[in-house]
């Protein structure tokens, strides 16, 4: 059964600075939560309509009409869970690194934490007026990965100013990215939705590439964040 002050507490961690204040976030569905209970992730609540956790005290079964009552989700997915937000992680600034300038869709950012881990970035270094990755939109868009990439926020044209590697930034004027000798190791800036990389960070940018358009018409103004990140990083690590 749930309680009054558990029902506050999870209604709560929708907002960022309630998540901030308390420490916690949530995750939802069997499949994401599993992942998350196999990492070093400290549980701290785990609701669900049915048993999947063998000998784990911290499990709680409720019905399905107590799980409408916290779920996020328009269609509850049979279990909710709270998690303690651990503490940031030192940056290893070698190898390559993602870099995000202002992201604010929680899909576009959950969808580059799960590029990341495919494709072996370890870290993923966020503005601060990035999206929050412990948004509850964030996280299910994950699908676990969350738990298996270093994800930073920070000042971060401070942080590319003092970086010794190469920046990389995508720019319509840059060069064609099939054409290009790509590094091993390097940094990838990607901006935001609607205004692209800002002029601050573009100062530090130290290579300037561009994704060329096939299309006959040459129409479409620009491409999904998300889906430029995946074609950039595929770049990368066929190079």
């Amino acid at each position: 059964m749930l309680s009054k002050s558990q029902i506050k507490l999870i209604t709560r961690l929708k907002q960022k600075k309630y998540r901030i204040a308390d420490g916690f976030f949530v995750a939802e569905g069997i499949k994401v939560i599993n992942e998350l209970l196999n990492s070093s992730l400290q549980l701290h609540y785990l609701f669900t309509t049915e048993s999947f956790v063998d000998n784990n005290e911290q499990e709680i079964l409720i019905t399905e009409n107590e799980l409408k009552k916290i779920s996020f989700l328009t269609t509850p997915n049979k279990a909710l869970a709270v998690f303690k937000i651990p503490e940031q992680k030192n940056i290893e600034t070698k190898g390559l690194i993602v870099a995000l300038d202002s992201v604010r869709d929680p899909g576009n950012l959950g969808t580059i934490i799960r590029l990341c881990d495919w494709f072996g970035v370890k870290e993923l270094i966020c503005s601060k007026e990035t999206v929050d990755c412990y948004n509850p939109k964030v996280v299910q868009a994950t699908m676990g990965s969350i738990t298996r990439v270093n994800i930073s926020y920070l000042d971060l044209n401070m942080f590319l100013a003092e970086t010794k590697i190469p920046i990389f930034g995508a720019f319509m004027d840059g060069e064609n990215v099939y054409k290009k000798q790509l590094p091993k190791e390097g940094i990838i800036v990607l901006g935001n939705e609607a205004n692209g990389i800002s002029k601050n960070i573009e100062k530090q940018v130290t290579e300037r590439i561009a994704i060329p358009r096939f299309g006959d018409l040459q129409e479409t103004e620009s491409l999904n964040v998300a889906t430029a990140g995946s074609i950039l990083l595929s770049e990368f690590r066929r190079s």
